[in-house]
């Protein structure tokens, strides 16, 4: 179990932890009386009898005051692809109780300290998992259009704020680098889980007719540009859902196989492609 150091100013509920797992992970939060946890939707798991679950506008943090500032808050979600509400789970008893969250994919989960760094982190926007109550669950606009246009995830990222705990999830096996000033790593757009707020990120052209054409890695990748940290994956779900719907059987069609020579060639021999 692994405890937070002792934050007097801290807004964020301060809360427990442990990662269970290796491949197919889950992270179970221990909470104090009155502490609390907040989650995207789909991603509980489990809980303790005595934890309440509340369903709020926007992420319960105190940016989102009154009603215009929740509903402030929660449009903003809308943004990036998300459900206006989010899930807060309450330990409503007395003694500490349990509330456990799973990733969705084969993956890791990240704990993040906001207090490590400077208490903003940025991510991709399905990358957030769950955080301590009082943690803002914001958007992150580009300022630069090359990015908006052909960084993959758009003018938006997510940006979570605060002095709290947070969780993200990484699919495949997590890469994580430490940038020194003006040190450059390039990277697929698709891949990128997160970095700090000092890391400069920008799209880059491939170069090359062949590169372009031939490459089979996309017209643009990212270049992260240090000070600070980038966290990587080896697996966006992106990359794994079109090899999924890549090797599905056609419908209606016979399933060769996969890695038939024959191929597209087969069907037209078998009389299944039909003009």
């Amino acid at each position: 179990m692994e405890r937070l150091p002792d934050y007097s100013s801290r807004n964020a509920h301060e809360i427990d932890y442990t990662i269970y797992g290796e491949e197919m992970q889950f992270v179970e939060i221990e909470l104090d009386p009155q502490e609390a946890v907040i989650a995207e939707s789909g991603s509980f798991m489990m809980m303790d009898d005595g934890i309440k679950m509340d369903t709020i506008f926007g992420d319960g943090s105190k940016k989102d005051k009154g009603i215009l500032g929740k509903l402030l808050g929660a449009g903003k979600r809308i943004l990036t692809g998300e459900s206006l509400f989010m899930t807060a789970f309450y330990n409503d008893l007395v003694g500490k109780r349990s509330v456990s969250f799973a990733s969705p994919y084969p993956g890791k989960i990240i704990p993040i300290d906001l207090t490590e760094f400077g208490g903003k982190f940025i991510c991709q926007k399905d990358a957030f998992l769950c955080a301590a109550k009082g943690v803002s669950v914001g958007i992150e606009f580009s300022k630069r259009l090359g990015r908006g246009l052909f960084g993959g995830e758009g003018f938006i990222m997510q940006k979570l704020e605060g002095d709290g705990m947070v969780f993200v999830h990484a699919g495949g096996t997590m890469a994580e680098r430490t940038l020194q000033a003006g040190e450059i790593l390039r990277v697929d757009t698709g891949c990128i889980v997160g970095f700090t707020q000092s890391v400069d990120y920008d799209i880059e052209f491939v170069g090359g007719i062949k590169n372009s054409i031939f490459g089979g890695e996309g017209l643009f990748f990212a270049k992260l540009q240090g000070p600070g940290k980038v966290y990587i994956q080896s697996l966006p779900f992106s990359r794994l859902a079109n090899r999924v719907i890549a090797s599905a059987p056609r419908t209606g069609g016979k399933d060769r196989g996969e890695g038939s020579i024959l191929g597209g060639l087969g069907d037209l021999i078998d009389g299944d492609n039909k003009f």
